[in-house]
């Protein structure tokens, strides 16, 4: 893949971890890089220029990195609610992972970060782009990475028939 046209903002406090993460982008041909030190600045820099792709740490102040994507992804005023967002991490226990996808995160890196890692995270974010969804308390990419054939609960996707959605799966 081509990275050359990819727009992508940094958002961390930790100026070593944006100038290694750049030098990375930078490695696979990526040109423009945007970078804040917190999730105020991004979302500044976001009304300021087009950007593809976002990568932000999870622990900034004073607008941390899952704030911030609440904010980029149910804020009336969000200069892009559906773009993907690629969230670095070191706290990748159960359930700061379950945040963030509950916030509407659309992969995870977690720290220490390695070249190969940056690059199968930004990979999978433009390649394989899990739709969006809408519902009452979630807006963002679908949590469900896959279709799972032994799924017996009830069908809940906006695609499903209306007489399906709160039936069992029928076994395959």
């Amino acid at each position: 893949m081509k990275y050359d046209l990819l727009r992508i903002l940094l958002v961390d406090d930790n100026q070593f971890i944006r100038v290694m993460v750049r030098e990375i982008l930078r490695s696979v041909g990526v040109q423009k890089i945007y970078e804040a030190r917190d999730g105020a600045e991004g979302l500044q820099i976001m009304r300021d220029h087009e950007v593809d792709v976002v990568m932000t740490d999870l622990s900034m102040q004073p607008l941390d990195g899952i704030d911030f994507v609440r904010l980029l992804r149910n804020s009336p005023d969000s200069p892009n609610m559906m773009a993907p967002v690629i969230m670095i991490t070191a706290h990748s226990t159960l359930a700061r992972v379950k945040e963030a996808r509950d916030a509407g995160v659309s992969e995870i890196l977690t720290k220490p970060l390695t070249a190969r890692g940056v690059i199968e995270r930004l990979h999978q974010a433009i390649e394989f782009p899990r739709p969006f969804v809408r519902c009452d308390d979630y807006f963002g990419p679908d949590r469900r990475r896959k279709d799972d054939p032994k799924f017996e609960g009830p069908w809940r996707r906006h695609t499903d028939p209306p007489y399906l959605r709160n039936a069992p799966k029928p076994r395959v």
